[in-house]
C-alpha cells in the first residue's frame, strides 16, 4: 500500500509549541519506519506567522539520523528563492546522511510575500525558477557543469547515481520531462498529464512518471469522526486558511480555498476524518498512481491526539490492505 507521513510544522499559537511538535514528529517518523512506512514527505514555506517549516534540509538531517529506510521526500522545494548551487549542497549532504533516501520535488512557488523577502520578481519567478532549476539539477550529479559562465562542481557527490530522484510539480510539463525524473500536476488535470507524457515520449522516455494527486489532501483514522472533528477542526481550518490565502494568487496551484467555518472545511472534502473500515475503502477507491496521505500533526494539533491516529491506521488499516506483521508502539522517549 501507498502511504507517506505529512510534515508542514505549523505551529499556530493555539496549538502544539514548536520544540514539542519538531520532537513528536521526529518520532512519528522513526516509528513509522519501524513500521514499513514507505516516505515521509517535509514541505517548506517562509514567513509564515505559524512557523511553517522553512528549513526541509536540517529537518530532513534529523529525520535521517533516526531512520533506516524510509525514503525523504522535501516537497515542495520552492527553488526559486535558493540559490541553486547551496542549496544542491545542501541536498547532496542530506543524500549523504540519509544513506541515499532523498527525493525532491521542485516549484517555482506562488506566495507573493515569499518572493518579496527573498528578494525576487513574483512576475518573474518563472524565468528565475527555469534557469535555477536547471543548474540544481546538474549540480545533483556532482559533476562539473556551466553556470552563469562559471564551472562548478559540487561536492560531496552522491549516494544515489547519477542523483537523487526529482519531481517536477507545477503547470510546465514539458520542463518537467526535459529536467526531471517525474511530474507532480498542481491538479488532477488530465491536459496537463498528456502534455507531460507526450513530450516524455518525444524525448525518449516513454512515458516518464506521473504522480497522481488523487483523493484528499490528508487522511486521519479514528473510531469516532465526530469527535476527531471536534478536536482537529480548527486546526484543519488554520491549516486550509494558511494554504487558501496564498492560493487567492495563483487558484491554479491547489485546490485550497478560504473558509469561514469548520462545517465548510468539511464539506469541502480535501480531509477524510475516518473509521479504519472507510479508510480501507477510501484507499482500495484512488487512483493507481495516487496513495494515502497521513499528517497526524495537522496544523499543529496535540501530539496525544496524532498519535492513536497514526496507530490506529497501522494497526487496523494497513493489516487489511497489506498484511503486515502486527506491531505496537513503546512510548517514545520524552513523551
Amino acid at each position: 500500500m501507498n502511504w507517506v507521513l505529512h510534515h508542514d510544522l505549523r505551529a499556530p499559537d493555539f496549538g502544539t509549541a514548536p520544540r514539542e511538535l519538531y520532537r513528536a514528529a521526529i518520532e512519528m517518523c522513526e516509528w513509522a519506519d519501524g513500521r514499513g512506512c514507505p516516505r515521509v514527505v517535509l514541505s517548506e514555506h517562509h514567513g509564515s506567522a505559524d512557523g511553517y517549516l522553512p528549513s526541509p534540509f536540517v529537518f530532513g538531517a534529523a529525520v535521517a539520523a533516526r531512520t533506516q529506510e524510509m525514503r525523504i521526500m522535501i516537497s515542495a522545494l520552492v527553488l526559486t528563492l535558493r540559490d541553486p548551487v547551496s542549496a544542491a549542497e545542501d541536498a547532496l549532504v542530506l543524500d549523504v546522511v540519509s544513506g541515499g533516501r532523498l527525493e525532491l520535488t521542485l516549484a517555482a512557488g506562488y506566495v507573493p510575500e515569499e518572493n518579496e523577502m527573498f528578494g525576487i520578481a513574483f512576475a518573474e519567478r518563472g524565468s528565475v525558477f527555469a534557469e535555477k532549476a536547471e543548474a540544481f539539477v546538474q549540480a545533483l550529479t556532482g559533476e562539473p557543469f556551466q553556470y552563469q559562465g562559471r564551472t562548478i562542481r559540487v561536492t560531496p557527490g552522491p549516494v544515489q547515481r547519477p542523483r537523487p530522484f526529482v519531481v517536477f510539480g507545477g503547470s510546465a510539463p514539458k520542463r518537467a520531462a526535459r529536467l526531471g525524473d517525474g511530474y507532480l500536476p498542481p491538479l488532477p488535470d488530465q491536459a496537463l498529464a498528456d502534455a507531460y507524457v507526450a513530450e516524455c515520449r518525444r524525448l525518449g522516455k516513454g512515458d516518464g512518471i506521473l504522480l497522481w494527486p488523487d483523493g484528499p489532501m490528508w487522511v486521519f483514522v479514528t473510531d469516532d469522526p465526530e469527535r476527531s472533528w471536534a478536536q482537529i477542526g480548527p486546526h484543519a481550518m488554520h491549516e486550509t486558511n494558511g494554504y487558501g490565502a496564498w492560493t487567492v494568487n495563483d487558484p491554479r496551484a491547489s485546490l485550497w480555498r478560504p473558509v469561514t467555518s469548520v462545517d465548510e472545511v468539511r464539506r469541502a472534502g480535501l480531509y477524510a476524518v475516518v473509521t479504519p473500515d472507510e479508510c480501507v475503502a477510501l484507499a482500495r477507491s484512488l487512483d493507481s498512481r495516487s496513495g494515502l496521505k497521513l499528517k497526524p500533526l495537522v496544523g499543529g494539533l496535540d501530539p496525544e491526539i496524532g498519535w492513536p491516529s497514526l496507530e490506529m491506521f497501522v494497526d487496523k488499516v494497513l493489516p487489511v490492505l497489506d498484511d503486515p506483521p502486527s506491531t505496537a508502539r513503546a512510548d517514545p522517549v520524552g513523551k
